[in-house]
């Protein structure tokens, strides 16, 4: 009598663990390219060049997280508007996907549309929101948007739970803002932005940052928000250029051990025609 020969199940466990590793790499091979798509919608959203704005200097540093084949949502804007003054915005879409940065895009422009029918950053929030709600999109975004005025020696800002912009003046000044913000954008119909006004009295510059720069496993916000406000300290101070701030800033954002986007937009301006007082 002859007996079958036993299965060898050596083989068959080689021939499943190839089956799976060619799985397994070809999903991470779709994966990446999602995030490959992804950061050039990102980049693709984000403006090629800054505007020229007598009195104004501007610098940004962006640097997309793609850490565990992630990527974010945070996006910087800047622009002209009529009569010499500057838009400015920064923000951060709630994910990690595709999703996030195709949302970014519909954040940013809807932002650069509406400034051009209303002057109130607070106003300018409330539209926006209601706009995004009436999208139907189950996403939300914090934001900072910033109307800077050099020949007047204005700025009016509004937020939308976005952490704060910060400050510092060539007299040796600066500190965190401390205006009173809202809401995301994206979460609840009908929400009334406060906008604060702020009158320049002195050369300075001002730092807008997505919380990637300041906060992570290796650093809390509110010390990250206090490192920025010494660098820009010293920078108004020195005179040091924008770009060199921008630059110090970013290097604080590679040492907060995040998975996150990083942006950065430093803008330095003149003080405009009074010079007496500090900013109201």
């Amino acid at each position: 009598m002859f007996r079958r020969r036993p299965t060898d199940n050596s083989e068959d466990l080689l021939v499943r663990l190839g089956s799976l590793t060619a799985r397994a790499r070809e999903l991470a091979e779709t994966q990446r390219s999602r995030v490959e798509l992804a950061v050039a919608l990102q980049r693709g959203m984000l403006p090629s060049d800054l505007p020229r704005v007598p009195g104004a200097r501007l610098a940004v540093r962006y640097e997309p997280a793609n850490h565990g084949l992630n990527v974010g949502g945070d996006w910087y804007d800047a622009f002209s508007l009529p009569g010499g003054q500057i838009g400015m915005s920064i923000g951060d879409v709630q994910g990690h996907n595709i999703e996030a940065a195709a949302f970014m895009g519909q954040v940013r422009v809807a932002l650069r549309a509406l400034a051009s029918v209303t002057g109130n950053p607070g106003e300018l929030l409330g539209r926006t929101n209601d706009l995004l709600i009436s999208l139907g999109a189950d996403l939300f975004a914090t934001c900072t948007f910033l109307r800077l005025d050099p020949a007047a020696g204005t700025l009016e800002c509004a937020r939308a739970g976005h952490i704060p912009h910060i400050w510092a003046t060539t007299d040796g000044r600066s500190g965190i803002d401390d205006s009173e913000g809202g809401p995301p954008l994206g979460v609840l119909h009908g929400v009334d932005y406060p906008s604060t006004r702020h009158r320049l009295t002195s050369d300075g510059v001002f730092v807008l940052l997505t919380d990637g720069v300041v906060e992570g496993p290796s650093l809390h916000v509110d010390e990250g928000l206090e490192r920025v406000t010494r660098l820009a300290g010293i920078t108004a101070v020195a005179g040091l250029d924008v770009d060199a701030l921008a630059t110090a800033v970013m290097k604080l954002a590679a040492t907060v051990g995040h998975e996150d986007d990083a942006a950065v937009l430093v803008v330095g301006h003149d003080g405009g025609p009074a010079r007496s007082a500090a900013e109201e």
